[in-house]
């Protein structure tokens, strides 16, 4: 009775406005009666008296008596541990709710942009679902941003919602930003061609502050101007230089060995990844070189593959792990250059970089561009991709390879085996252009050169790799708006990887896309034997095949500009033989010429790598540098 009056009696200086009586009362009474309804008032009174934290823990405390308000306060404890900055607490206890998560989109945006912040999109993205249904603006641009960052992009409702964010936020061109996404992904060539001007235009007036909540990897889509690559940085870690200068001032022990740790989540055969660089682990000098994989593949993934993969180092999983343990695996293994392999792209662990791994932090081959908001040393290319005029773009310093950036697996990569049209369904008297490119690389611009050059070379087709059914509808859409038959395009889908090197072979002219070319895609076909044509880039990402081009020995098929390389593609529609010649070079140089030379390419990163070493461990700053070539081969590297 006592415990009831005296209830009564702080509810009373509660609803009076008296808090700081309603407080005296309360402390009084929950050393008798700690009941959840006294908790709750008690976190009530806490925050009209700018008592949030107190209150926060009220809540809690509300919850733990159970009732059955037990819920709605372990929300309201969440929510204000979250606006205290107390984080990990507003997870811990998120994590009560975990299987109730789709009745809480508000407690789901809190989980989300905390992970989002800690570089953690990947636990993120179960969120996304509940996020993009909640009638919240601030929720669905979340949603919109986990989906992104983890590129979950094909779900058609996705796009809608994304559509109805844009409907409800008209003059955010960040929101407009997301929404082109999601239209690229699925070829919406309509959608883009009405919103990218808005963007351009906004930047021509010097409104570029909206560019930093765009995605890293998706900017270089629709943009190749280095200067507004380098300010897209959405979901990117947080970095300050002096992160940088504190790493390399950390005691570190050098041994007579150079230890490399390689840091991705594609260590497995069947990634593209891997069928780039897998021959050049293999190839690493161990007397010279103590190489670890730190592996954090998806379990699904690794059981696919049928590699060594003991041949290709030393492998640590930490895929489980935080990055904090991570962080601890990499230092207790005393690694000397830790190289990233994927950069801005799906699945990356870059928060780790920016912890402190190792004295020598590199970028390469997964990201064609800066790593923004990542401490790196050094970024890895070479003269075509990374140009002179580029060094003010990027805060990594270039290490420059002499021949090309991208290495290519000679011996565990089939060779092509030529089969006939009829059974790709290609006619057999038609001139066959061809694009195997993903299709968000597909740009309005890049389909009009394509009609114009099919408009000029009537007996041409074209055959283009589909990634969705929508898609297929909306490029073929495209094409015929601008004359083009249906009849005279053809559609691939995705297959294993040996079969997909045989269609090759029946295509006659690889197409190739701006402003982000083919990468391993180029390399792909011009081991297949298919001559590709590309343009002059203006950034890392649209000169990825001019370098492969000049290391595979076909200089000429790389146009100097939009029109060079319609009147190319037109001239060799018309008059096949020249390229006949190309195609019969590419084949002789396979085996000859540096893209493809797994072992000449090794023995020059492994040169980078020395370089860079011998810089940390005479205290010198990281500086630009590139790597003489070795004398040219007399005879080649490989028969089969």
């Amino acid at each position: 009775m006592l415990n009831e009056i005296s209830y009564s009696a702080a509810s009373k200086h509660f609803k009076t406005g008296q808090y700081t009586q309603a407080l005296t009362t309360l402390n009084k009474l929950i050393d008798t009666n700690r009941d959840s309804r006294t908790y709750a008032l008690l976190a009530k009174t806490c925050l009209r008296i700018n008592m949030p934290e107190q209150a926060a823990t009220s809540y809690e405390l509300a919850y733990q008596q159970g009732g059955m308000d037990a819920e709605s306060y372990l929300v309201e404890s969440i929510k204000l541990h979250y606006e205290c900055g107390q984080k990990d607490k507003a997870l811990s206890l998120a994590n009560k709710l975990i299987h109730k998560f789709h009745k809480y989109p508000e407690i789901c945006y809190i989980v989300g942009t905390i992970l989002l912040e800690r570089g953690e999109p990947r636990i993120a993205r179960a969120l996304k679902n509940v996020l993009m249904k909640s009638d919240s603006v601030e929720h669905m641009k979340l949603g919109a941003r986990i989906a992104i960052t983890t590129w979950d992009l094909f779900d058609p409702k996705d796009i809608e919602t994304a559509r109805i964010l844009l409907a409800k936020l008209p003059r955010q061109q960040a929101v407009r930003l997301m929404y082109l996404t999601f239209c690229r992904e699925h070829s919406k060539f309509d959608a883009v061609e009405k919103h990218l001007p808005i963007i351009e235009n906004a930047i021509a007036t010097g409104d570029t502050a909206f560019i930093e909540l765009d995605g890293t990897f998706f900017n270089l889509h629709w943009s190749g101007d280095e200067h507004i690559n380098q300010m897209a940085r959405s979901n990117t870690p947080v970095f300050s230089p002096e992160m940088s200068s504190k790493r390399r001032k950390m005691p570190h022990e050098w041994g007579q060995k150079i230890r490399v740790g390689y840091l991705s989540s594609d260590f497995f055969d069947k990634h593209a990844t891997m069928k780039l660089i897998r021959r050049v682990l293999e190839l690493h000098d161990r007397d010279r070189f103590e190489v670890t994989l730190f592996c954090h593949s998806e379990p699904d993934l690794l059981q696919t593959n049928q590699a060594d993969r003991a041949l290709w180092g030393h492998v640590v999983t930490i895929r489980d792990m935080s990055n904090d343990e991570a962080l601890a695996e990499i230092k207790a293994r005393g690694i000397d250059i830790l190289v990233d392999l994927k950069g801005h792209t799906a699945g990356n662990r870059t928060s780790i970089l920016n912890m402190g791994a190792a004295p020598i932090q590199v970028a390469w081959i997964g990201f064609p561009g800066s790593t923004v908001n990542v401490d790196l040393d050094y970024v890895i290319g070479d003269h075509y991709v990374l140009r002179d005029s580029s060094k003010p773009h990027y805060y990594e310093k270039f290490a420059r390879l002499p021949e090309t950036y991208q290495p290519n697996d000679p011996v565990n990569r089939p060779l092509a085996k030529k089969i006939s049209r009829a059974q790709v369904g290609l006619p057999e008297d038609a001139f066959v252009f061809a694009s195997f490119n993903a299709n968000r690389k597909i740009t309005p611009r890049t389909m009009e050169l394509w009609a114009e050059i099919l408009k000029r070379a009537p007996k041409s087709v074209i055959w283009i790799l589909h990634n969705s059914q929508d898609s297929k509808t909306n490029i073929l859409t495209k094409l015929m708006a601008t004359g083009i038959s249906a009849k005279r395009v053809f559609f691939m889908e995705k297959l294993e990887f040996e079969l997909h090197l045989n269609r090759i072979t029946v295509a006659d002219l690889g197409l190739d896309t701006f402003p982000v070319n083919g990468h391993t895609t180029t390399s792909e076909q011009l081991w297949s034997g298919l001559p590709v044509l590309t343009t002059q880039g203006t950034n890392f990402a649209s000169r990825v095949s001019e370098s492969l081009l000049h290391a595979i020995g076909a200089p000429e098929l790389i146009a100097e500009s939009e029109a060079a390389y319609v009147d190319q593609a037109v001239a060799y529609a018309l008059d096949p033989a020249p390229l006949g010649d190309i195609r019969a070079r590419i084949d002789a140089n396979r085996f000859t010429m540096p893209l493809f030379d797994a072992e000449r390419f090794c023995r020059h990163l492994e040169s980078a790598y020395e370089t860079m070493w011998e810089k940390a461990k005479a205290g010198a700053e990281p500086d630009h540098f590139d790597v003489p070539a070795l004398p040219p081969r007399s005879a080649p590297f490989e028969v089969r």
